[in-house]
């Protein structure tokens, strides 16, 4: 989410690049042309009350969350730019099941209220931690996804993210689940961001592709957000092998040059060689008449 008092509990998106999703999503053309077009998007924001880099950035903050959980293997029921009417949140990512990220509109404590009554599963000291493990993943897995958004933030945009309260307070609240002590869980979400880092990262391409259909369409469901998924990961792929099959090529074409060269001087260095055993066949009889 991209706003301070914004709403995220459960659920968020499966694979990355995942086959079946088609390879591209059409924004649709109204038959207007693109001043018009700059005209009707400068007048919705106006509506909203943000500028045009305010609009970027809740873009990149949403495909921040979108990415994460798609890579995590987690399904998305859709995302949005637009802001709750309320003002709950300024975007939104939710989940297959659900009408707003990671839990429900109606129900904006989801969270704190599942990590309290998970806290009171948790194996204390001594006890064997195995029976807990899907707790201890889960919290890794939603700290990532909630922290992705910032990180998203800094790995494409200038200035530091602006703060989600509702991201910092259930990434804490999931922290809390693994860590006793404050300073542990602030260390535990850093190493999340990193993590978030790692993960994001060789995906930047895909994160702005997101971030710019979500501004022109501003709502997509998951299955949109799959093709523009697979769409970007398809054409990555196939300009990896077309430059694959060009570096062949061409070392193909440097193989067949080589070769015409060395047949070209064949006759020549047949006749250097023919000279320098004569060179040596005549020095070998003038040592042995010498003896």
């Amino acid at each position: 989410m991209s706003k301070a008092n914004s709403a995220e509990n459960e659920k968020p998106a499966t694979s990355l690049g995942e086959p079946g999703a088609a390879a591209h999503v059409d924004g649709g053309d109204n038959g207007s042309g693109p001043n018009a077009e700059a005209d009707e998007y400068n007048e919705l924001l106006a509506s909203l009350g943000r500028t045009y880099d305010q609009d970027c950035r809740v873009a990149v903050h949403e495909a921040g969350h979108i990415v994460a959980a798609r890579l995590l293997g987690h399904p998305l029921g859709g995302a949005t730019v637009d802001p709750d009417p309320n003002g709950k949140y300024g975007g939104l990512v939710w989940g297959p099941r659900h009408s707003v990220a990671y839990g429900r509109d109606d129900d904006l404590d989801e969270v704190p209220e599942i990590c309290d009554k998970l806290r009171e599963m948790m194996p204390a000291d001594g006890e064997p931690r195995t029976d807990a493990a899907d707790i201890y993943l889960h919290a890794l897995n939603r700290c990532i996804e909630l922290v992705a958004a910032s990180v998203a933030e800094r790995m494409l945009l200038d200035g530091e993210p602006v703060p989600s309260v509702s991201d910092v307070e259930h990434a804490m609240k999931y922290a809390s689940l693994v860590c006793k002590s404050p300073e542990a869980a602030d260390r535990f979400v850093r190493l999340c961001e990193a993590m978030a880092d790692d993960l994001l990262r060789p995906y930047g391409d895909v994160v702005i592709a997101l971030s710019t259909v979500l501004r022109t369409k501003r709502t997509l469901n998951g299955r949109e957000i799959d093709k523009i998924i697979w769409d970007v990961e398809t054409r990555k792929a196939l300009a990896i092998e077309h430059r694959r099959r060009a570096e062949w090529r061409k070392a193909e074409v440097d193989a067949e040059r080589f070769r015409a060269q060395c047949v070209a001087t064949l006759p020549q260095r047949r006749h250097v060689l023919h000279q320098t055993r004569c060179v040596i066949s005549d020095t070998d009889d003038q040592m042995a008449r010498r003896t």
